[in-house]
């Protein structure tokens, strides 16, 4: 079976819970991780090796606070206590040079699903989405460039808007694929606003946005823990706040059974 599991976060008992709550069998089952597999938790460093060590078995998209490692690694920006036991490891280069090889954006077609960390933007089609998933993997993958180029995509604006330069379009891509939540009309992508849409108004859930390009295969996105579970015909959120007390969830993409452990 396929199993796609929402943000991790370092939370690495409550995914050893969860793996026995699905019963997932390496030599058989297949795991998708929607990003966000560190930081926070304080099982950070126990995550990532669980997930190298299982590497054939599981396919990870990165995620912010995945980004964020990276960049601390670098030198970029600053650690933390839960990134530091990943840093301060003797498998440091290894670990991180892998997570600088995780894809960006994963689609099967044959199971009808795809799978970014935030999502989509709603002005991207489908080819949109390879096009500059691929452009990112390849810089950060790159031997020489990488860190010049991440230290350039740091930028934080409150607004980020596509059809501008290369390099706003790059950060664009970046941050939709990482951390958007929010579009306005025109399609460009808010980016203070965390709430749920309960609690925001006057913008859309990237998901909802009414311009959005049709995607032929269902996007499963974590990253987004007030909104917690949601699920429609184009869209399955699978951030149901573990690192904040609430549950890590995972959905079978076979048959759409979902499950989920309390977090603690």
């Amino acid at each position: 079976m396929t199993w796609a599991i929402g943000d991790l976060q370092g939370c690495f008992s409550s995914f050893m819970e969860l793996l026995r709550e699905i019963e997932f069998n390496p030599s058989t089952d297949k795991l998708w991780l929607a990003g966000d597999l560190v930081n926070r938790g304080k099982g950070s460093l126990e995550t990532i090796e669980y997930i190298y060590e299982h590497q054939n078995s599981i396919v990870s998209v990165l995620g912010n606070h995945d980004i964020s490692l990276i960049a601390a690694y670098f030198g970029l920006k600053a650690s933390n206590e839960t990134l530091d036991p990943i840093l301060n490891s003797p498998r440091v280069n290894e670990l991180v040079g892998w997570l600088r090889k995780q894809k960006i954006f994963h689609r099967d077609t044959s199971l009808g699903y795809c799978m970014a960390h935030a999502g989509i933007a709603p002005n991207f089609t489908i080819n949109d989405a390879i096009y500059y998933a691929n452009s990112i993997e390849n810089h950060l993958r790159a031997d020489s460039g990488a860190k010049d180029w991440l230290k350039g995509m740091m930028q934080t604006p409150k607004k980020i808007k596509f059809g501008t330069t290369p390099k706003e379009n790059e950060i664009f891509a970046l941050s939709s694929f990482l951390r958007m939540r929010y579009c306005f009309e025109d399609g460009s992508l808010e980016m203070t606003q965390k709430g749920s849409p309960s609690e925001t108004k006057g913008l859309v859930p990237w998901f909802l946005h009414s311009k959005r390009k049709e995607i032929k295969e269902k996007i499963i996105f974590g990253h987004w823990s007030t909104l917690g579970f949601y699920q429609d015909q184009n869209v399955t959120a699978l951030d149901t706040g573990c690192v904040w007390g609430g549950r890590l969830s995972a959905m079978c993409l076979e048959d759409g059974r979902v499950c989920s452990v309390l977090c603690g």
